[in-house]
């Protein structure tokens, strides 16, 4: 008797009892499966508000960074007295004679009342000066923070314990009194009173104050996320291969704390836009003639019941951009946790 051996079925199919073939899993497209950072900008480019708000946000960057080039071709500048230069524009109690604060062919958003200075120009570089400090506050809270909170997360013990209270000493101070109190200390220690204050030095004074007291929200999230990374079992089994300290930090704690440190940066820019124009506001930090958003609005209070108009740009432009980098700033925590949406 001899037995047949039945054909070899061809590897990995597997047939159904019908005989027919069982479907398969497709093929990922591209073959290969795309990154979280991939996945990420897929979701932000599906939220047309998070694009939208992008747009918006990179416009008042690029009017910012190019203000300079746009007052040339414009040919005016914004510390030029039009009004008090050229007769026919102020009237006898110095607002613009023109309406709607003197906006015509040659001043596109009018005239200040008072000085006569081009408001378009004005508008322009304070957008300039606020983003700059602005932004170069945000970067180094950021990185403060960063390299805090993960100190204290990973070394954790005395180290942690003391910095857990002084970050909970800086969160319970009133930052914007304490601003307006400590400038004027700070300004006589670094100049002396008959001389004026460089702008530069007020520049720089303010991010560091504005810095010193920043980076505690950051710091207390980013320790409480390295406390629960560092049990996790990728930063155990680092340890035990001998990884150093700092391999640890850059190479597994880092790469998973990209996404709070993100959000947190673009939740925090506006914040520090309208911190820097309120101390501008309340006569800390920039002051006239040097242009600055906080600046147009605190004159512009004075002089709203006669002239609107002199209000109306720096106000809106402003909540334009905080409202439009806010809502980028939820487009962007929704698109790097989906978890978040509501």
């Amino acid at each position: 008797m001899t037995f047949s051996t039945p054909p070899a079925a061809a590897p990995f199919e597997t047939v159904a009892d019908s005989g027919a073939p069982l479907p398969t899993a497709p093929a990922s497209k591209g073959g290969a499966s795309r990154s979280p950072g991939q996945l990420a900008w897929r979701r932000f480019k599906r939220d047309k508000t998070g694009v939208v708000s992008a747009c918006v946000v990179a416009f008042f960057f690029v009017v910012s960074i190019c203000a300079p080039l746009i007052a040339k071709v414009y040919g005016k500048n914004p510390y030029t007295t039009y009004g008090q230069n050229q007769p026919g524009l102020l009237n006898e109690f110095t607002f613009p004679v023109k309406p709607n604060g003197g906006i015509d062919s040659h001043f596109w958003f009018g005239l200040e009342p008072g000085l006569g200075r081009d408001v378009f120009t004005f508008l322009l570089y304070g957008m300039r000066n606020s983003l700059l400090i602005a932004t170069a506050t945000t970067l180094l809270v950021t990185a403060l923070g960063i390299v805090v909170g993960i100190t204290a997360g990973y070394l954790g013990g005395k180290t942690d314990y003391l910095i857990g209270r002084l970050i909970d000493i800086l969160l319970a101070f009133p930052s914007t009194l304490f601003f307006i109190a400590f400038w004027p200390v700070l300004i006589s220690i670094l100049v002396s009173p008959e001389k004026n204050t460089p702008v530069w030095l007020t520049v720089v004074s303010l991010i560091s104050v504005m810095t010193a007291f920043g980076w505690a929200p950051i710091a207390r999230l980013l320790r409480g996320e390295v406390l629960a990374l560092r049990e996790r079992e990728f930063v155990e089994a680092a340890k035990v291969t001998g990884a150093s300290p700092a391999r640890i930090i850059f190479k597994e704690l880092l790469p998973n704390l990209w996404t709070p440190i993100l959000i947190q940066a673009t939740l925090a820019l506006p914040l520090y836009v309208t911190t820097e124009a309120g101390l501008a506001f309340l006569g800390v930090g920039l002051t006239s003639p040097t242009p600055d958003w906080g600046v147009m609005i605190q004159r512009a209070s004075q002089v709203y019941s006669n002239d609107i108009t002199f209000l109306l740009f720096p106000g809106v432009a402003m909540v334009i951009f905080v409202v439009t980098f806010n809502l980028l700033g939820d487009s962007v925590r929704d698109a790097l946790d989906p978890k978040t949406r509501r």
